[in-house]
């Protein structure tokens, strides 16, 4: 399978792209510059390395045209993040804008948290600049369940827990390894062994309920139609 990981030249990125092209597949790993890959070894077994600052919309864009020029992947694992600076930028309208922009794949996996359950579903305050982590997380959480919902992509979210990453800390308690396995599952299992088999929100491979907006048509809709205002770019069905 081919393979897109983004945000992957650190933690749980790295790690997930790291076991998925040891598993076999082609794996082509997004960072957001050369020098930000943690381990070059881990480089030398993509499939392709690809760079772009998520924060730039035009980048992502750019991102998304080397990315077709590969081949239609069998899944995307949105896994770039950003705890500060432009969570809404890099967290929800960068995943949106390579929806938009990438040939359609068979499977999307975001990245969502568990913090997203206290997220705002104030959508005027997460585009004016105000946006926090939290609501991010439950943006881009409903985004993932919006194209579970109206596109033949099966597409899910993914709490990784708190993992000991450089954004996590060394103190967090969950276990890096249990942070990506998810993921991969997600991305490789037989869709007949995924149960939901689309519009998932899972932790550690086992479904769990998200926030309530994010489940919520009404408010799915409002977001997506926020983001093509906010972008230019409508996600064609």
């Amino acid at each position: 399978m081919m393979i897109l990981v983004t945000g992957a030249s650190t933690g749980l990125g790295l790690a997930t792209a790291d076991a998925l092209a040891r598993a076999g597949h082609r794996v082509v790993l997004h960072a957001r510059r050369p020098d930000r890959l943690a381990d070059g070894e881990v480089a030398e077994r993509m499939h392709a390395l690809l760079f772009a600052d998520l924060a730039d919309s035009s980048a992502v864009q750019r991102l998304a045209g080397e990315a077709n020029d590969l081949g239609r992947f069998d899944a995307v694992i949105h896994n770039a993040g950003v705890i500060d600076g432009p969570v809404t930028a890099v967290n929800v309208v960068a995943p949106y804008l390579l929806m938009a922009t990438l040939t359609p794949p068979a499977r999307s996996i975001v990245l969502s948290s568990g913090m997203h359950r206290s997220g705002s579903p104030d959508l005027d305050r997460a585009f004016a600049g105000s946006g926090d982590y939290s609501t991010s997380k439950l943006l881009v959480t409903a985004l993932a369940l919006w194209l579970a919902a109206r596109t033949p992509t099966l597409s899910h979210a993914v709490d990784p827990g708190w993992v000991p990453t450089r954004m996590g800390g060394r103190g967090a308690p969950d276990s890096l390894e249990e942070g990506h396995r998810t993921q991969e599952w997600l991305a490789t299992a037989e869709a007949s062994e995924i149960h939901p088999v689309t519009g998932g929100y899972w932790y550690h491979r086992q479904p769990r309920a998200p926030h309530p907006a994010a489940a919520d048509p009404a408010f799915q809709a409002r977001l997506v139609d926020r983001l093509e205002q906010a972008t230019g770019v409508p996600l064609a069905l």
